[in-house]
């Protein structure tokens, strides 16, 4: 990436010191000022809490702009890889930077194919340890760290062929132990096959031991979320990912921090909100409208999940491509279903929305999470299996820029400053004098 010949000035005090700061060319969006002299030219440090105006790399993967609505896949519009593409593709061309042939393409799935399949000895013994009601997030996270451990002699983190194999593996397992989870966690036994099937569609097969069919709209409908989800730019998890892998640590290791980071509610947990939100609102016997009036007001203590975006002042891009595909899954739905006075509400949700100026004025509209939910709600998936979910499809996202951290050659531990704000100097008191 070639640099601007523009620099920006900077000076403490009227007569102090001055640092001249390069600008950095974008490809695409914002410029960047870099303050990497800053410290050692002035003796002072940015301070960006969230690091919500900081760049913390150059990346080449995904490019967003919140204000536009704009989310890209190594330069492709998310609308056209949901529209023509699959996850397997998609996640080569994160990976690798290119959409692959027809040949690249087979070797990568049979590549995953290959990797599939975890001990189930190790399973088994995992199965001991986590009660049947234990978070599917923190069994994910077991299970990563003992990938961690069982290849751990091989890591060699700058060669190319391991980063590549061990994206491959990664990739592969994660269906089956998010499957896993999901099989313990409902008292299930997973049964592990060589079945030659999409990777979507064997993560279901996984998922659900019981069925002997799985239906097509299900495994379209998995395949977009999983898609959709795949990469985010500098999310927190993926950031995790960076910060953890800038220590030479394996990408294992590396994946288990970023499943961490995911879990919390304010990030991957946001999906499964929505649908505890939908419950709430279902069991309280109130109107949808009696919600959407305590979503308004602001001494209420009622927050109306999956609306809005931090990143996207206009609509989320992933929303609008999901929210076709909700809709075609919902009219497919037996009103038997368990799920069904969740999903009504949630379209009732939906219609109020986006027809009211208070969201509209606000650009309250309805995010990927809220579809997402909805849609895996329809496929009987509970909700605490959500973030795990939204980790399968990450897990792609996260390799992808660990990979790419590692192949620069300039690989630095990543090393935030603070603004101190506590004593400048305390002398010690021994007890008796205290």
């Amino acid at each position: 990436m070639k640099n601007n010949t523009e620099k920006v000035t900077v000076r403490i005090g009227e007569h102090g010191a001055v640092s001249e700061l390069p600008v950095l060319k974008a490809s695409t969006g914002a410029d960047g000022i870099d303050i990497s002299s800053l410290y050692k030219n002035l003796g002072h440090f940015t301070f960006d809490p969230g690091f919500v105006s900081t760049a913390s790399c150059e990346s080449n993967i995904t490019y967003t702009d919140g204000k536009e609505g704009l989310l890209r896949y190594r330069g492709y519009p998310i609308e056209q890889l949901a529209q023509h593409s699959h996850f397997t593709e998609t996640a080569y061309l994160l990976y690798y930077g290119e959409l692959p042939s027809a040949e690249q393409q087979h070797r990568f799935d049979e590549a995953l194919a290959e990797h599939r399949i975890v001990d189930a000895a190790a399973l088994s013994n995992m199965q001991k340890v986590f009660s049947h009601n234990a978070h599917p997030m923190a069994m994910l996270m077991a299970a990563m760290a003992y990938l961690a451990a069982l290849y751990h002699e091989e890591k060699d983190i700058y060669s190319p062929a391991y980063r590549e194999k061990s994206m491959q593996r990664i990739v592969a397992k994660m269906a089956t132990l998010a499957a896993w989870a999901l099989c313990h966690h409902s008292q299930k036994t997973i049964v592990q096959s060589g079945g030659r099937f999409s990777y979507s569609e064997q993560f279901l097969r996984l998922a659900f031991p019981e069925k002997t069919d799985i239906k097509p709209s299900f495994v379209r409908a998995m395949d977009l979320i999983l898609l959709l989800h795949a990469d985010h730019e500098q999310n927190a998890s993926t950031s995790t990912v960076r910060f953890s892998g800038s220590t030479e640590t394996s990408p294992y290791a590396a994946v288990t921090a970023g499943i961490a980071s995911l879990w919390g509610p304010a990030h991957g947990g946001a999906n499964e909100a929505v649908v505890k939100m939908l419950g709430e609102i279902v069991s309280s016997g109130k109107p949808v409208e009696y919600f959407i009036e305590q979503a308004k007001d602001k001494k209420a203590h009622f927050r109306l999940m999956g609306f809005g975006h931090r990143v996207y002042k206009n609509y989320d891009p992933r929303a609008k491509i999901i929210r076709t595909t909700c809709h075609q899954l919902l009219s497919e739905l037996e009103p038997e279903n368990p799920n069904h006075p969740l999903l009504k509400a949630a379209m009732q949700l939906e219609a109020i929305a986006l027809e009211d100026d208070y969201f509209i004025k606000r650009n309250l509209y309805p995010n990927v999470d809220f579809y997402s939910g909805i849609i895996l709600s329809a496929i009987n998936l509970p909700a605490d299996m959500f973030t795990v979910i939204f980790a399968l499809a990450r897990s792609v996202g996260w390799l992808s820029h660990w990979n790419e951290m590692m192949s620069d050659g300039q690989v630095r531990i990543y090393r935030p400053r603070q603004l101190y704000k506590g004593y400048p100097q305390r002398d010690y008191i021994a007890v008796e004098q205290r």
